[in-house]
């Protein structure tokens, strides 16, 4: 622990008294029970044009130490507000902010743990935020980590279908994700027994095709599946095991025998593209609202904001970038 204590206003005053009657540095130094170093060290930094004035000395201290606290990069409005409209406007995750200004070679440079602090700390919160004791701001924006699993003694109730292949069988080139054109398929319910989404993402690009349907059943999510395939690059179709999916033969007929792979029962994680995608999408089509009415236009903006997302397992490409083999300006 340091015991060092600065010089006052009242002891730059004494040092002015004492050195302007000719004290020596080494009695100055004793008198006022500092060491000598320290009345040197005063009398060389804050004297002007040979003079030593208290008060100006005073000034020059409270103006270093101001001088010497860390800058802090949110403090630049330009790439505050920068990094303010990419992660509440377009749903930017830190990471994929300071990943593409590196990426794009920016004039700004920061790190995503910077940015993570400023919205713990409360910068980007709103007014009405800040003075609510309960509401949590701008960290309602980051997304939730953990989510809830199965029991063990959990047991399937939905309709058993046919299985085609099993994901085991999957090829190679669809594993390890070595080209465009093997895609995850999933639906996403907001309203039970209202309209839903049938999201189908690129397993190498991540990126996202997305149909709307009247309801979950297994006629609409087939046609679905055809038309938003259609002209696109398709070798295998892996989707979850909901009956919705029951009529997946009729998709291999359409598409020129691409073949279902089906994972095992319970394991998310082996179609875990899509699983992510749809937790992006959940940002903008929560669960309880009714898309039944809502225009075209909104899913096509909120699916090319997603597409133009940067991701981190890119290396901050885009997820159409890699499908479309260009490189966009984002920021």
């Amino acid at each position: 622990m340091s015991h060092h204590k600065h010089l006052t206003l009242l002891e730059r005053e004494m040092i002015f008294l004492f050195f302007n009657l000719g004290f020596s540095i080494s009695l100055i130094a004793s008198l006022m029970m500092r060491n000598k170093s320290t009345i040197s060290r005063e009398l060389k930094r804050n004297s002007e044009n040979g003079r030593y004035i208290p008060s100006v000395a005073e000034n020059k201290y409270h103006n270093r130490r101001r001088n010497c606290k860390p800058k802090y990069k949110l403090d630049d409005p330009e790439l505050f507000e920068l990094v303010r409209d990419k992660f509440l406007n377009h749903q930017w995750s830190p990471e994929e902010i300071a990943g593409r200004l590196k990426m794009e070679e920016s004039k700004f440079s920061i790190s995503h743990n910077t940015i993570y602090r400023g919205i713990y700390a409360g910068m980007f919160d709103a007014p009405e935020q800040r003075r609510s004791h309960g509401n949590k701001g701008a960290r309602r924006k980051l997304r939730h980590r953990g989510k809830s699993r199965h029991t063990k003694d959990y047991v399937e109730r939905r309709g058993k279908i046919r299985i085609s292949n099993h994901i085991a069988d999957r090829p190679e080139e669809a594993n390890n994700r070595t080209r465009i054109g093997d895609w995850e398929a999933d639906t996403v319910s907001c309203k039970e027994g209202k309209a839903c989404l049938v999201t189908l993402t690129d397993r190498l690009s991540r990126f996202l095709i997305c149909e709307k349907v009247p309801s979950k059943k297994a006629s609409y999510v087939s046609v679905a599946i055809i038309k938003a395939l259609h002209n696109q690059p398709v070798y295998s179709i892996t989707p979850d095991r909901g009956k919705e999916f029951a009529w997946h033969a009729d998709v291999t007929a359409a598409l020129g025998d691409v073949p279902f792979y089906f994972p095992l029962p319970h394991h998310p994680w082996q179609r875990g593209t899509n699983e992510n995608t749809n937790g992006l999408l959940r940002e903008y089509f929560p669960r309880g609202i009714d898309i039944t009415d809502m225009p075209d236009e909104v899913f096509s903006k909120y699916i090319h904001e997603l597409n133009c997302r940067p991701r981190k397992c890119l290396g901050y490409q885009t997820p159409y970038e890699v499908y479309h083999s260009t490189l966009l300006q984002l920021i």
